[in-house]
């Protein structure tokens, strides 16, 4: 009997401490957009606290098999819905999936993986957009709604509509918008959490730079219209009023399993993110005749992906240094085919998931695909945990120290100067005003500089050191690397201002390169030696750039990297426009340009010709050239009230002398 006791207590114990565990993993992925676990492991985790719970005939108050979601904790407005909105039960045999539709046809669409959004329209217009938030209460984010890319701000039905969708950002959006925003490494780590975060964004002018997307795929409610008892029915309707709608089947029974087949094979072709299917009957009466229970609703069901995982031996842990500091651990294992293609290598994400797995070089792992896409750890079958953490940076050498960072121990780098920090200073060395070498985006470089090819500007000329290695790189291989070189070695031909402009020294631009260049005529070689007192002298330079010109040349290893850059370039003459038709004339431009590629162009065309461009309007601007010249801006107000000539492109261009 105290055996039996004990094996009880034991279970309970167990059961309380998943669902702690899994609660935890809720709220960070719920409330705070990031990862503590990965899903494989959170499945299997909610398995095994389900059996617990059948188990055992208890049921504790906290489980999340009996909550749906967390509290919002955003500034956003909350609203509670009119229904509460319901998770799905789910499975990952089809075998149940059969059994659920019994005699009736289904509707299938996929199950996408972003957020849930209910919709109100009244009187044709948007009125308001609801979160799903924890089912009963979301946040109102109406004002970011109306930014999504393909969501109708007015609809032909005019009664009141109600329906809910997926918002979700796609994988190549996904990819581009990490580049974009800094430190966003360290923030999205899929696309569900960036979408998360840029649909419950304060500011609308975030979200619309974010390509976030709506599909429809439930609608809720619409008087007067006869559906004609189908919900596949209801969908189409949905796409006649102008929403993009999931997409969907309708299948008999015995048709569930090959129309599974048919989804699950173009998943990795679609670029939206899907962790599965959902099932729904098509009959309406029928399905709502069903009821609920106390999480679920009894009409509809959710399939998940039976992940195919394989063995494999784990080779290496690669530490990849990022713009932020924080050093990942990425696992090298022996390759395996996994949903159709080769993958040798999965992100562990931190420290403390790192730990956890107990990995150790040697180690027999099992590795699957997220959602059928994104290579995972499963799990460690040997755990011997023989991992040593590194003391230096594999980009700089410096120090590294483990810190807290919410939840999860992460991995820094302690080095200021890291180049792993400095992705901005070459993203401008590479840009097109600069060295202007095409093909290296700042993802690319995070990349390269990660795994060592590059340490300082000159190592960019070197890239076929690492061919090899470049052309086995995931997005790359020879046509890539062939296109990357041969922009390489335009590159080598450039002139002064952009070599001195590509430094990123403070304050110096293009046009105060070139200035520099023209005014001080200072030789290649004699470049990092001009005096303060000498750009003093070099009109647009102040003493502050002058300062910080001289200060970034103190420094010898500024100038040991400059004396490198001059060994691998060839220096044209450039055209500095002297004696040229606009010499002494100073020009602003503003607005939109029709007759130039955009305003750089025109800009390079003015001082060519011996012009100067700056700006803003001041006493010694000479001309304003705005296409729009009846504009109030404030460019224009200033040119009237000096009396200076405001000119358009055709003007510009037509007017002799200029």
């Amino acid at each position: 009997m105290g055996t039996k006791q004990e094996t009880a207590e034991n279970k309970t114990a167990r059961m309380r401490e998943l669902v702690d565990l899994l609660n935890r993993a809720g709220r960070a992925y719920y409330q705070e957009a990031r990862e503590i676990m990965s899903n494989y492991e959170y499945d299997a985790l909610y398995d095994e606290l389900t059996e617990l719970e059948k188990e055992l005939h208890v049921t504790l108050s906290d489980s999340p098999t009996v909550h749906v979601g967390y509290e919002v904790v955003s500034e956003l407005p909350k609203e509670r819905h009119e229904s509460p909105m319901l998770s799905l039960d789910k499975t990952k045999d089809v075998e149940e999936l059969r059994a659920f539709a019994g005699d009736h046809d289904v509707v299938m669409s996929w199950k996408m993986d972003g957020l849930t959004i209910v919709l109100t329209y009244r009187d044709g217009e948007l009125a308001k957009a609801v979160t799903r938030g924890n089912g009963e209460v979301g946040e109102v984010i109406t004002a970011n709604a109306r930014v999504f890319k393909n969501i109708p701000l007015k609809i032909p039905y005019k009664g009141e509509l109600i329906l809910r969708g997926e918002a979700v950002i796609g994988y190549r959006d996904f990819e581009r918008i990490n580049e974009e925003i800094p430190d966003a490494d360290a923030k999205y780590k899929n696309p569900r959490n960036l979408c998360s975060g840029s649909v419950r964004q304060l500011s609308s002018e975030v979200t619309a730079k974010r390509n976030v997307r709506f599909y429809a795929f439930s609608l809720v409610r619409a008087e007067d219209v006869d559906f004609r008892n189908s919900r596949a029915y209801q969908l189409d309707w949905l796409a006649g009023q102008g929403f993009e709608v999931v997409e969907h089947v309708t299948a008999a029974p015995s048709a569930i399993e090959a129309e599974v087949i048919k989804f699950s094979e173009r998943i990795a072709q679609n670029d939206f993110p899907s962790d599965g299917l959902v099932l729904i009957y098509d009959d309406i009466r029928y399905g709502e005749s069903l009821g609920r229970t106390a999480k679920f609703p009894r009409d509809s069901y959710a399939f998940k992906w039976a992940d195919e995982t394989r063995q494999t031996v784990l080779r290496q842990i690669e530490w990849s240094p990022s713009r932020t500091g924080l050093i990942n651990p990425v696992a090298i294992f022996d390759p395996v085919e996994l949903e159709g293609t080769t993958v040798s290598r999965a992100s562990v994400h931190n420290v403390s998931i790192m730990e956890e797995l107990q990995l150790g070089i040697g180690d027999t792992i099992e590795v699957y695909k997220a959602n059928m896409i994104i290579p995972q750890i499963a799990r460690n079958l040997t755990c011997s945990g023989n991992l040593e953490i590194p003391a230096q940076c594999p980009v700089c050498g410096g120090a590294t120290r483990i810190q807290q960072d919410g939840s999860a121990k992460t991995l820094c780098c302690t080095n200021p100067a890291c180049q792993a920090k400095q992705i901005k200073a070459y993203a401008l060395f590479v840009s097109r005003d600069a060295m202007n070498i095409e093909g290296l985006s700042e993802a690319t470089l995070e990349k390269f500089i990660a795994r060592g090819f590059i340490r300082d500007y000159d190592d960019l000329f070197h890239l076929d050191r690492h061919r090899e290695e470049i052309c086995k790189m995931e997005g790359f291989g020879e046509k890539s690397y062939g296109n990357l070189t041969a922009s390489v070695d335009r590159a080598r031909q450039t002139t002064l201002p952009r070599l001195l402009y590509s430094l990123g020294i403070a304050g110096i631009g293009l046009a105060n390169a070139k200035v520099i260049c023209r005014e001080t005529k200072a030789e290649p070689e004699a470049l990092p030696d001009l005096t303060e007192e000498e750009l003093d002298q070099v009109p647009g330079v102040g003493d502050v750039i002058a300062r910080a010109y001289v200060e970034y040349f103190r420094d010898e290893s500024h100038r040991e990297t400059y004396r490198k850059l001059l060994g691998e370039v060839q220096i044209e003459k450039e055209d500095q426009g002297e004696g040229g038709p606009l010499e002494g004339k100073t020009f602003v431009i503003t607005g939109s340009v029709e007759h130039f590629a955009n305003r750089s162009e025109m800009k390079a065309f003015i001082e060519s010709r011996g012009g100067k461009v700056t700006g803003s309007v001041t006493s010694k601007t000479d001309f304003l050239i705005n296409n729009d010249a009846a504009s109030t801006s404030s460019k224009n107000k200033k040119a009237k009230e000096l009396g200076i000539p405001i000119l358009t492109e055709e003007q510009f261009l037509a007017t002799p002398g200029l």
